[in-house]
């Protein structure tokens, strides 16, 4: 049997949703333009000023059109939240809405450098991952989301058009700078997606995974790049909050919620643009383990119990987000 012919298309499912993006542009504060490529670039955030529905709806297009995306309100770690929940937490997550994609191209000095996510990554099927999850998609319209503050080089998008197996003319990216509104809520929005990524970095079977939803503080954006990855990041770590509900053992579905949370992390305790620039700005040199919600609960189907780990912690995210009380 065809295990990807089984599962829905990611991009059929969000092709929808990013032309209803696209027609709402004016109102969501969004610029619209056609590369000479082809492809349909949707500025959240660059020149314009784009703002927190608009990243929502982006963080629902990169779920793969699996996925609800809510802002709302908590009287916890911070006062307001990004709230996720699919359906298909593994295909949604993992499938699309991960930064997983690795794009480049350099011309006359000049280089461009990004990270892909959202449904197009699985009609292209570059990583390894796609191997594990067994999952090819099909469709004749991609959507690309990328974190960047610069527009794509019309080369590098001709090349994702081939890759994915579509006419340039049926591509569309989304750009979400970080330092943008929409971008700090599309980010924001990646808790439950982060926290399987751990899962999978950590080799529990995704398959046991059957459902997941989680919640993350929504941060201000900052004017400085690092600045703002670094409350990003800490919206998840310190103010983020995931369950997961798996099958089989319980014993192992406590043993995931014990290493899951960030709190498992040799570098939890600071803010991330602290911890960033004690490895002198290099990511890779950062603790995997760091990357995870600070909440952990892991529900065991099988047996009903759920197992708690980690904590949320107010006084850290104020101060990584800029806050002074009057």
């Amino acid at each position: 049997m065809d295990h990807a012919a089984a599962k829905p298309s990611v991009n059929r499912l969000s092709a929808p949703l990013a032309a209803k993006l696209i027609a709402d542009a004016m109102s969501l504060r969004l610029a619209i333009t056609r590369d000479a490529s082809g492809a349909t670039i949707v500025d959240a955030g660059i020149a314009v000023t784009g703002g927190i529905e608009a990243g929502r709806r982006i963080a629902e297009i990169c779920l793969g059109g699996l996925g609800e995306v809510a802002i709302g309100s908590s009287g916890s770690a911070w006062p307001w939240t990004v709230g996720v929940h699919t359906e298909q937490p593994v295909l949604a997550c993992l499938g699309s809405q991960y930064a997983g994609w690795s794009l480049q191209h350099e011309s006359g000095g000049e280089r461009f450098f990004a990270l892909g996510s959202g449904p197009a990554r699985s009609l292209a099927a570059k990583e390894e991952l796609f191997k594990e999850l067994a999952y090819h998609d099909r469709h004749d319209a991609a959507v690309l989301v990328l974190e960047v503050d610069t527009i794509p080089p019309t080369p590098l998008l001709q090349r994702v058009a081939e890759e994915c197996g579509v006419a340039p003319e049926r591509l569309t990216v989304i750009l979400t700078p970080t330092k943008s509104l929409a971008g700090t809520v599309q980010i924001a929005a990646r808790s439950l997606e982060v926290a399987l990524h751990k899962a999978h970095y950590l080799h529990f079977p995704l398959e046991r995974i059957a459902d997941g939803i989680g919640s993350a503080a929504l941060p201000p954006p900052a004017p400085d790049f690092i600045e703002a990855m670094g409350r990003t990041n800490d919206a998840i770590l310190y103010g983020g909050a995931v369950q997961i509900f798996v099958t089989g053992p319980e014993s192992e579905a406590r043993d995931l919620a014990e290493h899951l949370p960030c709190g498992a992390s040799r570098d939890y305790g600071k803010p991330f643009a602290e911890i960033f620039a004690a490895y002198g700005g290099d990511f890779y040199k950062i603790d995997p383990l760091l990357f995870s919600p600070g909440l952990i609960a892991v529900t065991a189907l099988d047996s009903g119990r759920t197992f708690r780990r980690g904590r949320l912690d107010p006084a850290l995210l104020a101060r990584s987000f800029g806050a002074v009380d009057l």
